[in-house]
C-alpha cells in the first residue's frame, strides 16, 4: 500500500523544482496520487478494509488542500500537474 523508496525517488526527481526539493507542493501532491492509487488496487482484492478506507480518505482530503492551494498560487502549474497526473477528469 505504500510506495517503494525507487518509486518516489522517481516521483521526485521528476516533479523537482530544483535539485535539493523535496517537499513542493507538486511533488507532495505526486507522492499522495500515487499513494492512492496503490490504495485502489489494494481495495480491488479487499473490499471490506474499513480501516485503509479512513487512510484513503484522508489522503484525497489532504491531496485536495494541496491541489487547492496550488490552483490559487500558480494556476498554470496547476493545469500542467493535473493533466499530467491524470486526475480530475
Amino acid at each position: 500500500m505504500s510506495i517503494s523508496k525507487e518509486s518516489k525517488k522517481t516521483i521526485v526527481s521528476k516533479f523537482a523544482i530544483n535539485p535539493n526539493d523535496t517537499g513542493s507542493v507538486e511533488i507532495q501532491i505526486a507522492v499522495l496520487s500515487e499513494r492512492i492509487n496503490n490504495l485502489i488496487d489494494h481495495f480491488k482484492e479487499h473490499k471490506h478494509d474499513n480501516h485503509s478506507k479512513k487512510g484513503l480518505l484522508a489522503m484525497v482530503n489532504k491531496r485536495k488542500k494541496l491541489l487547492n492551494y496550488l490552483s490559487k498560487k500558480n494556476n498554470e502549474k496547476y493545469k500542467e500537474l493535473i493533466s499530467v497526473l491524470n486526475i480530475r477528469g
